[in-house]
């Protein structure tokens, strides 16, 4: 693309998110997602007055002009901005991966969504410590956990845990390998002053859901949030693969008619994928599709500003961030 080609489709992104009216209840979103707006490896987000620029090019060196660039637009286009921050995905120093800034001295500490505060800390690691994708996830959550018990698993930072908890959930398990990312959670639940019924479990998944079962413990709401890839002595995780193996292991701790929420992040899974092995898993009259969550028009880029398309087909999901609500019935009712 040329200098002026950026620009101004740089500057036609933004102008659509700037006209979104859904992007009125959040401080953080996405401006431009390369992937599917133009410029491959380059995705630009907001978090309330700083913005991540985050380049995933293999050959990140490639992007540098680009990002110089988007940076001088950032300072005369985009009101408000106070920080940017530049994280390179495939550095070889990991604080360029963590991220470094190109200017301004402090990171925002929190960002607003639906009225619910959500700790942060942009350089916790490569990504950002929030979701963006998971917004709309994120708001049926707090329509739908009022006194009901939750159980997320795979919880990096909390933030799907803590919508539930926001929602009214009368009781919020938080599963994650990671102390540090579960702390997070906690702080998040310190800023909107929620109920101390959240509990942090570090655990390895396969580990916590073995004792869960063994306790007989039951969720209303379960969310299996897992990465695309993970490996421990406790098992492993293949969304690819083995999402129907990993969708049987948590289904025994969903209470009668409570809802499973699926998620599959993978690039390379085709919707009609994810389709066919709920239906798989419908046959025994145990699981049924409730809804498929959309993912918000910002992640995806809006008809205006798509230039290209997801490597595979995500539908009948309209992205590659794939998201169900499955409703579990179980043989013995119990609850």
């Amino acid at each position: 693309m040329t200098q002026t080609t950026i620009v101004n489709q740089f500057r036609l992104c933004f102008r659509m998110r700037e006209q979104d009216p859904s992007l009125g209840i959040s401080t953080a979103y996405r401006l431009f997602n390369g992937f599917y707006e133009g410029l491959p490896g380059l995705v630009v987000d907001r978090y309330a007055n700083t913005i991540v620029i985050s380049n995933h090019s293999r050959q990140p060196e490639n992007l540098n002009s680009e990002i110089d660039q988007i940076a001088r637009l950032i300072s005369t286009d985009i009101p408000g901005i106070e920080s940017v921050l530049l994280k390179v995905r495939h550095a070889i120093d990991p604080e360029k991966r963590k991220g470094r800034l190109l200017f301004g001295e402090r990171l925002p500490q929190e960002i607003s969504e639906y009225s619910v505060r959500y700790a942060l800390n942009l350089r916790l690691h490569q990504d950002d410590s929030f979701y963006l994708d998971t917004r709309n996830l994120r708001s049926w959550l707090i329509q739908n956990s009022r006194g009901k018990s939750v159980l997320n698993t795979f919880a990096y930072t909390g933030s799907l845990g803590i919508a539930a908890l926001a929602g009214g959930a009368a009781l919020v398990l938080q599963t994650d390998t990671n102390k540090e990312f579960l702390a997070l959670a906690e702080k998040s639940r310190q800023l909107n002053q929620l109920p101390d019924s959240m509990r942090l479990w570090n655990s390895d998944f396969f580990k916590a859901a073995a004792r869960l079962k063994q306790a007989k413990s039951l969720f209303d709401i379960l969310i299996l949030d897992a990465p695309f890839f993970s490996q421990s002595r406790f098992g492993a995780v293949d969304l690819q693969k083995e999402s129907v193996s990993l969708i049987n292991k948590a289904r025994p701790l969903v209470a009668h008619e409570g809802r499973l929420v699926v998620i599959n992040n993978s690039l390379f899974v085709p919707g009609s994928q994810v389709i066919d092995e709920i239906n798989e898993l419908s046959q025994s009259g145990y699981i049924s599709l409730e809804q498929i969550i959309e993912i918000p028009h910002d992640i995806t880029g809006y008809p205006e500003t798509i230039r290209s398309a997801p490597p595979t087909k995500p539908e009948p999901f309209n992205h590659p961030t794939k998201i169900a609500i499955l409703i579990i019935t179980r043989k013995d009712k119990a609850v």
